[in-house]
């Protein structure tokens, strides 16, 4: 038997041509693309990660005292403290005598003084492993969230990958007025990645420089567009508050926590 085979002609025609390299050139700039978006993820992660050792670096070098500032003044039998802007009378509780009221508000006024004069606060200047130069003017703690920050005195973007900066408010924290402050959300653990997740009645504790630590209750979390800068406002009160803010929702929202000092 005889068996004939029939084929078509594949006739290679130009625009046959074009389209294959058309394809060939596609395959190419994908599997460029898909390397560049794998580089850019390293070096974002370790980016991320060489901002969290810098900012660890500067809390462990950093040298804030610790401050007594409830020393007693002797009295004749009886002691007077100054104990957080508290006035503390102590009492001699083996014999009675006439205080003079005058002498204990004398010695507590000059106590309350010198303790103002030696606690002033200034900047602890630092320059880290890399030569940058780095000016903290206090230490941010959200134990809720078990991470701890140093506290520059301004901002820009660069230093900001490293560490929470002041954005608005007082010149130190603890101070009357809204302390604002800034920080990165990388989406992980550190910074404030996890600002969203804090409620009211958490606790913050902010330590100025001179080792001064005030505690302050979440009141308030809310998201704004970022051109409202409402939350900035200095209208407290008279009231020690501070505001933490950081990117929400890919940049196009922040998230503003507000909190009040204890």
């Amino acid at each position: 038997m005889i068996q004939i085979l029939v084929c078509d002609k594949v006739y290679v025609t130009p625009e046959l041509k074009r389209k294959k390299r058309l394809y060939r050139l596609y395959f190419f700039l994908s599997i460029f693309l898909v390397i560049s978006l794998c580089s850019y993820y390293i070096y974002a992660d370790y980016d991320r990660i060489k901002s969290e050792q810098v900012s660890q670096e500067i809390l462990e070098n950093i040298d804030i005292p610790t401050i007594n500032i409830g020393e007693t003044v002797n009295n004749g039998g009886s002691g007077v403290s100054v104990e957080d802007d508290t006035i503390v009378v102590v009492l001699n509780d083996t014999e009675m005598e006439e205080l003079n009221i005058d002498d204990i508000l004398r010695d507590a006024q000059q106590q309350i003084t010198e303790v103002e004069e030696e606690t002033r606060p200034e900047p602890v200047i630092y320059t880290a492993s890399d030569g940058t130069q780095y000016s903290i003017i206090g230490i941010i703690t959200v134990p809720k969230l078990n991470i701890q920050y140093p506290i520059l005195s301004t901002w820009n973007y660069e230093i900001l990958k490293n560490a929470t900066c002041r954005f608005h408010g007082p010149e130190y924290p603890n101070e009357v007025g809204n302390f604002c402050i800034i920080g990165h959300n990388y989406r992980n653990n550190s910074f404030f990645s996890k600002l969203i997740t804090l409620e009211k009645m958490d606790i913050i504790q902010i330590t100025d420089t001179t080792g001064k630590t005030v505690d302050y209750i979440v009141y308030d979390k809310y998201n704004v567009n970022p051109e409202d800068t409402s939350c900035t406002s200095q209208r407290t009160d008279g009231k020690t508050e501070i505001t933490l803010i950081t990117c929400y929702n890919n940049g196009t929202q922040r998230t503003i926590i507000k909190a009040t000092a204890i």
